[in-house]
């Protein structure tokens, strides 16, 4: 049987040429370009950014979405869908204990599986952070960089500055790909977002952590886009996780590929006529060049945009209809004194876009309740908040919640679309006695417009990392992140994640 250290030496055989162990990641050089593409600036843009291009204010929101990001998938670790990824990949694959996988003390996995069941961990319970237009940014890339991270051996570990690159790049490369359709602004109807920018940018990040060059980075774009989608029809079910676990796992297996000489369309971001590439995923796709960093006219768009990280575990528009709520809950509290009772209760009318995966009236499980406008809105009303505790089988039986879930009407106004940058939430209670009460969301505690602070940013992750850390693991880690880009290399961190 092969020793841990020859198994290790077996991936690292895959990618010592293409990233030339010898050498930091801060020596590749830019190569000159002649008659660029949109997938070949792809390439080139990936190959070129350094470290030095990362702004104090990208490098502060790309650390705190890492802690996030740490901390959702830890606490993902608890899940039933976690324990079935986990499971699965343990009894069918032959054992290759190179990567760590969250919250298990001891288990090891190849790199691309630990990247598909941290990537699983992370988005198990729908707590990881959402961009605009609409993705899960984080948990596609941070999984996949990791266990390459874990997979080289001591003396090659990338340094804090090179990982964060890497992750930004990652993060980078959604955001274009996502502008290039109208369509992508809104909450999706037919490609669930992470499963296809999160898959080229998984392949991004690590082809950028392994150093390949513009071709092959390219390459790993175009494999990873034959390896992308997923139906919006597993919605609110336990195969949801799978597509950000994928999307880690099958963006690194894209740039391992590349990095052996794989090729693929060198038009794949390109609008061909004719021929669909990535333009499949997105009927209005309009793809652009991308510049490199060193051009005046480039910025990352975390730069521009801020990230918005979730309070509890649900989907991302429950947090306006739960605040609107929870504003009602505090006036019949104040009005009555004590407990809301359903017996107040006349109707309940929620004021909420048109997007029929989370119009769920009568939710059967917490997949489903994640995802339900009528769910989030009555649990608040009935307790003031909605937290990680709200999706537990008994809370989602309860006798009074059910109660007002038969009350709940929809309205969708013209003026309330399906997008997280200008929707709202809006909730009308009338009450038993003839008064109506009403409550209004229009940017929640948490939304990019409206961040976390850094303290309850740690707060929450102290919380969920603390379900199977100890508290000094949990500080420690805390530290790691904060001091990330000063760390020659990243072994302080992943020595937390063992």
């Amino acid at each position: 049987m092969l020793s841990t250290l020859q198994r290790s030496a077996r991936y690292l055989s895959v990618i010592s040429t293409a990233r030339g162990l010898h050498k930091s990641a801060l020596e590749v050089a830019e190569q000159p370009v002649h008659d660029e593409t949109v997938t070949s600036s792809f390439g080139r843009f990936i190959q070129s950014v350094q470290p030095r291009h990362l702004s104090p204010t990208v490098l502060h929101r790309s650390k705190r979405m890492v802690l996030d990001s740490i901390g959702v998938g830890l606490l993902g670790s608890t899940t039933e869908v976690f324990e079935l990824a986990l499971q699965h990949c343990q009894q069918m694959y032959a054992p290759d204990d190179i990567s760590f996988v969250y919250g298990r003390q001891g288990a090891k996995l190849s790199p691309t599986l630990a990247a598909f069941v941290n990537g699983v961990a992370a988005h198990s319970m729908d707590f990881d952070d959402t961009w605009h237009p609409a993705t899960h940014p984080s948990g596609a890339v941070l999984p996949a960089i990791l266990a390459i991270s874990d997979m080289l051996p001591s003396h090659s570990k990338p340094s804090g500055l090179d990982f964060l690159t890497a992750f930004n790049v990652g993060i980078e490369i959604q955001g274009r790909l996502m502008g290039f359709s109208n369509d992508a602004h809104n909450i999706p109807k037919r490609f669930h977002p992470p499963s296809v920018v999160g898959t080229l940018g998984s392949a991004a990040a690590c082809a950028r952590l392994l150093c390949l060059d513009r071709n092959q980075s390219s390459n790993a774009l175009a494999i990873a886009a034959s390896l992308a989608g997923a139906p919006m029809a597993n919605a609110a079910t336990q195969s949801k996780p799978l597509h950000i676990g994928n999307a880690a796992r099958l963006g690194l297996e894209a740039a391992l590929l590349a990095s052996r000489g794989l090729e693929a369309s060198p038009l794949v971001l390109d609008a061909v006529p004719g021929v669909a590439g990535f333009s499949a995923f997105y009927e209005d796709y309009a793809p652009q060049l991308i510049s490199c960093p060193d051009d005046k006219e480039h910025s990352f768009l975390i730069e521009r945009q801020d990230i918005a990280f979730k309070r509890f575990p649900a989907h991302l528009g429950m947090h306006w209809i739960a605040d609107a709520a929870a504003v009602v809950h505090k006036t019949m509290v104040g009005l009555r004194g004590g407990s809301v009772s359903p017996s107040l209760v006349q109707d309940i009318l929620l004021r909420v876009p048109v997007s029929k995966y989370i119009n769920r009236p009568f939710p059967e499980s917490e997949h489903q309740a994640r995802h339900s406008f009528q769910f989030n809105a009555c649990t608040a009303l009935l307790d003031g908040e909605v937290t990680v505790q709200s999706f537990h089988p008994d809370a989602i039986q309860r006798p009074e919640l059910q109660a007002l879930l038969s009350l709940v009407r929809l309205e969708h106004p013209h003026d309330n679309p399906a997008n997280f940058n200008v929707m709202y939430g809006e909730v009308e209670v009338t009450l038993a006695s003839g008064d109506v009460l009403k409550g209004r969301c229009d940017t929640f505690y948490g939304h990019w417009r409206n961040p976390l602070s850094d303290e309850s940013l740690q707060k929450k992750f102290r919380h969920n990392a603390g379900a199977v850390l100890a508290p000094e693991m949990v500080e420690n880690l805390i530290e790691a992140v904060e001091d990330l880009e000063h760390l020659d290399d990243c072994r302080p961190l992943l020595k937390q994640l063992q």
